[in-house]
């Protein structure tokens, strides 16, 4: 039953109230007008219901709907509508059909989707060519019964223009935000935990990825195959195989982020969560990426704390603070690089240079790896001779006679102290 009918006569918009024991949700969204505010009484509601009027679709607490297993749960393809409160579940898990716990189609310009409980067997939501879409305080999880890589991502933007995804919550899907040929997008304030990558990007450009939370992921921020990205005031805490990941990135920033704990990986794809085999805890691998502003960037309590490789030379890097690190940086190449912008270096905890004029910078360079580094990470096998006399006669010439050392990262002027704000996020 309608708690407020609708006047037909002067199609005045009215807040309409369903129940599970009234009329049938599909019909309501049927039959109400343009504007109508629907609210979804506590109870179950099965079925794969449809939006195609502009309406606000509100849950009271305790209202669930159920898509019996197949398909979407919920489905909106009307612009300006608003999805709030709902509890959606049990949709299909055919990720080849999209299968999704709520779909949005193109349509749906201008959507908001608030506060919902979304427990996804497919992906949690797709958003699908949309435009000026609101995702804000959803939460989001995966079934834990299907492997992971057979989850769907929690939310998943494809070819989204303008829209903002908020403060949501995303946990044991296959990725907790992916996105995919979406440009001019925000992402801001998310929690992503207990799943293969936290944030994932591919093929996407100007984007802002703000003051997200990644913990327990197999890693934290997949950027991949993309330019123009802002990542700022990000935090990856525990995450494992990389922190951050940037693979083919071009011209894009990364600053003031944080990526610590970084654990070593077991193998992929398996129900128990584990990543990589042997890979190392690295707090960001740079894969062929190039011009990008790194800068102003916590690195700590790795294995190693950067990886650069594949022809990752040409970006910059200052104002870093490399701390507690088994390996500061892992660089095979031969060609010089130089890690410090306009007189400022980054921060080595390892660092063993002075100051003597107590400008804050080192008097002498840091350079963190030398030959020696290079023969074990091309021949691994080599590790058992690193306390052998002649890898120490070795080590010893090439402090002696620095023209010996090969060309890889020197940073000319070494931070002496690093930020103090730091320094309390690692008490």
């Amino acid at each position: 039953m309608f708690a407020l009918a609708v006047s037909a006569s002067l199609s005045v918009a009215a807040e309409w109230r369903v129940t599970p024991d009234g009329e049938p949700l599909q019909a309501v969204l049927d039959a109400a007008p343009e504007g109508a505010r629907i609210i979804v009484s506590p109870g179950l509601y099965t079925g794969n219901f449809r939006v195609t009027r502009t309406v606000e679709l509100i849950g009271e607490p305790g209202a669930i709907l159920d898509g019996n297993g197949t398909g979407y749960v919920l489905h909106v393809a009307a612009p300006g509508t608003r999805i709030q409160g709902l509890h959606l579940r049990n949709g299909g898990a055919d990720l080849t059909d999209m299968d999704a716990a709520l779909f949005v189609d193109r349509a749906s310009v201008g959507i908001v989707i608030e506060d919902n409980r979304i427990e996804a067997r497919g992906f949690g939501m797709w958003l699908d060519s949309v435009r000026e879409a609101l995702v804000i305080r959803n939460r989001v999880s995966g079934d834990t019964s299907i492997r992971s890589v057979d989850r769907g991502n929690g939310i998943h933007l494809y070819d989204v223009r303008e829209s903002e995804v908020i403060e949501n919550e995303v946990w044991d899907t296959r990725d907790g935000i992916y996105i995919d040929l979406s440009n001019h997008n925000r992402l801001v304030g998310n929690y992503l935990h207990s799943q293969r990558y936290g944030i994932h990007y591919m093929f996407s450009q100007y984007n802002e990825v703000l003051n997200n939370f990644s913990r327990d992921n197999r890693l934290g921020f997949a950027l991949m195959q993309s330019r123009y990205l802002t990542v700022i005031g990000n935090v990856s805490d525990g995450d494992q195989n990389y922190g951050i990941l940037l693979n083919f990135i071009v011209d894009s920033v990364l600053a003031e982020n944080v990526s610590i704990n970084a654990q070593r990986g077991g193998t992929p794809g398996v129900a128990d969560g584990h990543g990589i085999t042997g890979a190392e805890g690295k707090a960001l691998f740079v894969y062929n990426a190039l011009f990008n502003d790194i800068r102003d960037n916590l690195f700590a309590n790795t294995e190693i704390g950067i990886h650069l490789t594949a022809g990752s030379e040409n970006n910059t890097f200052h104002g870093n603070a490399f701390i507690g690190n088994q390996t500061q940086v892992k660089y095979v190449a031969n060609r010089q690089q130089e890690w410090s912008h306009e007189g400022r270096g980054n921060y080595w905890s390892d660092y063993l240079g002075w100051d003597l004029s107590g400008d804050g910078i080192g008097d002498i360079p840091y350079e963190p790896n030398d030959s020696v580094d290079k023969l074990v990470w091309q021949y691994p096998l080599a590790k058992v001779l690193m306390n052998s006399p002649a890898v120490q006669v070795l080590r010893w010439v090439q402090r002696e006679f620095p023209i010996l050392r090969p060309a890889g990262v020197r940073d000319s002027y070494p931070m002496m102290r690093p930020p103090e704000h730091f320094l309390e996020m690692l008490k």
